[in-house]
């Protein structure tokens, strides 16, 4: 019996969405943009990297094919020479947001079709009685932050009135979300846990899709760290997904960084966590090597997304899907008969487009393994997709929402 290994390139969009205008995003292109930037000798950094987007081994496999069906126009640097030995296409977006657990849950097989609550770019962002619930249960003394902000940022601006106070600190994004973030020792991980399911509580009547902790350690601004520690409070996605059919099954589904978290911790048996992508690439090699035919390995590579798509960051973006690319060969070595991987993405985030949003894009849909021939797959119409060729692959039924490219 098969496996699957399902890698999401957190916010790796390949432009062209049809509907990217309704969303203030008609021309976004993560891949293009930052391949055009790199080309120019704009993506350049000392001691990070150079010249144009060198990305071979997903370009073999087809990355460079998909971005031309994907807009229409070349994207510069991927010039792979022959027909792409992999399966190669995108799949577009039809649930309603373009945020994390949308883009997670319809590669899982189920669309988002309602729509998610969100907070005002305002300072103060977040409700009054809101925090007032929250703060009297968890008998807080004060917040701090209450805007919108990149978490990096927001801890370094915060992070030591934090520990001089006690006060954790909230923040949030264009995405559906409540951020919490605290220090583990200072603050408690425990103690920032329990808070974050208060939260959660009080968060669900404004239909927000996840409460996230999000604790730190160091001493000062210039060392604060966020850690592995992550965890996230999401609603249930409204039907069975991909993983939990595949534990009906009696299959095991690895969960690879924040995968778990992003779906409310169900349908996930066995959970891998890292801090960035480099320990999240060798969690995933673990769990290759741990995992038995018809299982499932289900991996989130998160940094192209929090630390250069919002920070809109494009050599950073370029040096990480290089390293990437570099380290792609370790896990097609670790493939045995019958395996399938996937390289996709549940979202993009241009990092040459105004503001810090993610972006409505096609994603790309590169795959490989033993014995597949390459082709292309075409421009599927919903990321779903994605995860019913898997379910076909490992042998279980295909639900209602998508179609297999095998």
């Amino acid at each position: 019996m098969p496996r699957a290994i399902l890698c999401v390139l957190d916010s790796f969009g390949i432009g062209g969405a049809a509907d990217a205008e309704a969303f203030g995003d008609a021309g976004a292109d993560t891949l293009g943009h930052i391949a055009a930037r790199c080309a120019a000798g704009e993506g350049d950094k000392d001691g990070l990297r150079s010249g144009p987007l060198n990305v071979p081994n997903m370009d073999r496999l087809g990355l460079g094919a998909a971005g031309r069906l994907s807009t229409g126009k070349d994207v510069p640097g991927l010039d792979f020479d022959g027909e792409p030995v992999g399966l190669w296409g995108y799949a577009a977006e039809v649930s309603n947001g373009k945020d994390t657990p949308s883009g997670h849950w319809e590669i899982a097989g189920v669309p988002v079709r309602f729509d998610w609550g969100y907070f005002p770019e305002t300072i103060p962002t977040f409700p009054e009685e809101l925090i007032a619930k929250i703060s009297e249960k968890a008998g807080l003394n004060g917040i701090l932050g209450d805007k919108h902000a990149s978490g990096t940022v927001i801890i370094a601006e915060l992070g030591e009135e934090h520990i001089r106070t006690g006060k954790p600190i909230f923040y949030t994004s264009a995405d559906s979300v409540i951020q919490i973030a605290a220090h583990e020792e200072h603050y408690g991980l425990e103690k920032l846990y329990e808070l974050c399911e208060i939260a959660r509580e009080f968060a669900d009547p404004y239909n927000i899709g996840r409460v996230i902790a999000r604790p730190f350690v160091g001493e000062t601004s210039d060392t604060f760290q966020r850690t592995a520690n992550r965890r996230d409070y999401s609603v249930l996605p409204p039907e069975p997904t991909l993983l939990d059919r595949l534990t009906e099954a009696g299959r095991t589904v690895y969960g690879v960084g924040k995968i778990s978290d992003i779906f409310a911790h169900q349908g996930v048996a066995r959970v891998l966590k890292g801090a960035g992508n480099d320990q999240l690439f060798d969690k995933t090699l673990e769990a290759m090597d741990q995992a038995a035919d018809g299982d499932l390995i289900f991996a989130n590579f998160i940094d192209f997304d929090s630390l250069y798509g919002h920070r809109r960051d494009v050599p950073g973006y370029a040096a990480a899907l290089e390293h990437f690319d570099r380290r792609l060969p370790e896990m097609i070595a670790r493939m045995t008969d019958g395996d399938l991987l996937i390289l996709t993405a549940d979202h993009g985030c241009d990092p040459t487009w105004r503001g810090t949003d993610h972006t409505r894009e096609h994603v790309p849909v590169i795959a490989t393994g033993p014995g597949l021939e390459g082709r292309s797959v075409g421009g599927r119409k919903t990321y779903a997709d994605i995860g019913e060729s898997i379910a076909d692959h490992l042998g279980i039924a295909v639900g209602p929402n998508g179609t297999s490219f095998l």
